[in-house]
């Protein structure tokens, strides 16, 4: 791909000056946008994402040639970042050493993130409080290879009845790419490992509901390519999945959007890009707006893992961390 050769721009970001470079570099080659383009999408819907992001340990998916390049997943924040960008230091057991990870408060520092050829924003499910007790449960449908959006509907509609009979407020999403997402907020009462419990417990409810769709198997290889995957992993530590209102890697620029549960059957995942989510926003605000008005106790979730245990489920082994 050709270097860009636009001068870099100095943008005023809410009071911060973010200097970009290289603005005119194609970043998604389906349909030319730039990577000014980008960063003008996140200013676009800055309240969404930095809502999405706040205070949470943020893995940076960056693209420095654009998304047909390589992809980095970038957890540390660089030497010679702004004193403005704020971090967060987690510890990692696996390599024994740590890392100062993007923490986001303010606008600019998605901005900045842009800059440095972020694409992708992948937050922790905890924030930089006490960032070993999760505060949101993430309901992850992970489509298998023979399965189509259509089934990735009807799973959604058994977890909305799943939700409603338990009192929880589930807050879909497109993932940006073939699946959905639905996050509950939590207490932070507890660690990733009762969380995931709770989240395989759910998941498994799900499962014996639509026996036809859904699967629970733990290894990928045993799985059936035509089910579901309700993904409990997605709550172990140090596993992430986009952000609402996070650009993804694809050709046209795909957006993991908030959506209402009546607009489920409709929502087409493709239809939500750079180039439509603004207008989008600027109509219906961030969709996710009240999740923090609404938080589940995951009691009854384990009381279910319990019974389940005691009835002879296995308990899946821990997965991997994510890359260092």
């Amino acid at each position: 791909m050709a270097s860009s050769k636009a001068p870099a721009t100095v943008i005023d970001v809410d009071g911060l000056d973010v200097r970009l470079t290289s603005p005119d570099r194609v970043y998604f080659p389906a349909t030319g946008a730039t990577k000014l383009d980008l960063l003008q999408y996140y200013l676009s819907v800055g309240d969404g994402i930095v809502d999405a992001l706040r205070e949470r340990p943020c893995m940076l998916h960056r693209f420095p040639k654009g998304v047909e390049g390589d992809k980095v997943h970038q957890k540390r924040v660089p030497a010679g970042a702004p004193p403005w960008v704020e971090t967060v230091q987690l510890w990692f057991p696996r390599w024994g050493r740590t890392a100062d990870e993007l923490c986001v408060t303010h606008l600019a520092q998605v901005a900045w993130a842009v800059q440095m050829s972020t694409v992708e924003f992948h937050p922790w499910n905890s924030r930089r409080a006490d960032t070993e007790s999760p505060d949101e449960w993430r309901i992850d449908l992970d489509p298998g290879p023979l399965s189509d959006y259509a089934q990735v509907r009807r799973v959604a509609h058994v977890v909305h009845e799943v939700l409603d009979e338990l009192g929880a407020v589930g807050y879909p999403k497109t993932s940006g790419g073939k699946g959905m997402h639905v996050y509950v907020r939590i207490p932070p009462d507890h660690g990733f490992t009762d969380v995931r419990r709770a989240a395989l417990a759910f998941a498994r409810e799900v499962e014996r509901r639509a026996p036809d769709d859904v699967t629970t198997t733990w290894w990928r290889k045993d799985r059936d390519p035509h089910a579901l995957f309700v993904d409990y992993n997605q709550n172990a530590r140090d596993h992430t999945i986009a952000a609402a209102y996070s650009v993804r890697g694809t050709p046209q620029g795909t957006v993991s959007t908030p959506v209402r549960w009546d607009e489920v059957d409709d929502a087409e995942p493709d239809d939500f890009t750079i180039a439509t989510v603004p207008a989008r926003f600027a109509e219906l605000g961030d969709l996710h707006a009240g999740i923090d008005d609404h938080v589940f106790d995951i009691a009854p979730l384990l009381e279910w893992a319990e019974r389940d245990e005691a009835r002879g489920a296995e308990v899946p082994p821990e997965p991997e961390p994510a890359p260092d």
